[in-house]
């Protein structure tokens, strides 16, 4: 009897592993959907919609303002030296734990984590624990005439901070997977270690390597937490575009707020969308480093 019933038992479709039926799908696609659009199509479409909200010339005067332009010059600033610095680390963290054994290996891969599990806010504190006036190294700086927070070398150095495990975090799961295969075929061939390094490991990690330059700039840029500790709030100087957007509504100025507000949206968005198609073009190694997550 056993054997007829599994005769007749209508048979599962190759390589479907969904159990639930139609409506349960439904109903987790429907709460996905509506999830979405309440909490981040909504407010996303709402930023434009109050940004142009008085027009075209309401728009662009909000970025013809002295202190909106300090903000943008300080914000690409600050993200042209942190990024490349974590660029810089994150490589050769990544090589050096990928593809080498040494004392203390643990200890640094904990440390590149620890951006991730310590707020902003407290990162941001801590800079000033150390560096400010009444900080640990604020009297030889002040005597010394050396200004770090409230300035923009603290800016730089809490941006740094929070980006710092972008980069190494993508490239040390793919680098771990390539294996060492490849460069000791290079070394054995005489290539020296640079050379092997700039031929055969850089090009294999060159698209994630792009993909966490990605995230690591968004993240520089988009930074509020920290840097708003360390900056003073000192207009035309020290204010980012985060920090210009929410002086901005705070005196109620609610089309210029959200004129800047756009602006970091839409630098998003292009981010997202650049993100997108190399994760469409290249979902394998990508795919890799998002392990390590």
């Amino acid at each position: 009897m056993s054997s007829a019933l599994a005769t007749t038992r209508p048979p599962a479709r190759a390589g479907s592993v969904v159990t639930e039926g139609l409506a349960v799908r439904a109903l987790l696609i429907g709460i996905a959907v509506v999830f979405l659009a309440l909490f981040l199509v909504l407010p996303l479409v709402t930023v434009f919609i109050q940004a142009f909200a008085k027009g075209w010339s309401a728009y662009l005067a909000a970025f013809s303002e002295t202190d909106a332009r300090s903000a943008i010059r300080l914000t690409l600033l600050t993200a042209a030296i942190a990024v490349p610095f974590n660029l810089v680390f994150g490589v050769m963290a990544s090589w050096a734990i990928a593809k080498f054994e040494f004392r203390g290996k643990n200890l640094l891969v904990t440390l590149i984590d620890l951006p991730f599990s310590v707020s902003p806010v407290v990162s941001g504190l801590i800079y000033v624990l150390v560096f400010g006036a009444q900080g640990f190294l604020g009297p030889w700086l002040l005597a010394h005439d050396i200004q770090i927070i409230f300035a923009v070398p603290g800016i730089v150095l809490a941006t740094i901070f929070v980006t710092f495990p972008f980069v190494a975090r993508q490239l040390i799961p793919l680098m771990q997977e390539q294996g060492t295969a490849e460069e000791e075929a290079a070394l054995t061939l005489g290539a020296s270690g640079w050379h092997a390094f700039r031929t055969v490991t850089l090009p294999n990690i060159r698209w994630g390597l792009l993909y966490s330059v990605l995230l690591c700039n968004a993240r520089a840029m988009g930074e509020f937490g920290a840097v708003s500790v360390v900056s003073g709030h000192i207009r035309g100087l020290t204010n980012t575009l985060p920090l210009h957007v929410e002086i901005l509504y705070n005196e109620y100025n609610f089309v210029a707020s959200f004129a800047v507000a756009s602006l970091l949206a839409g630098l998003a968005l292009v981010t997202l969308l650049v993100k997108s198609l190399l994760e469409w073009r290249f979902s394998a190694e990508i795919a890799a480093g998002a392990r390590g997550h």
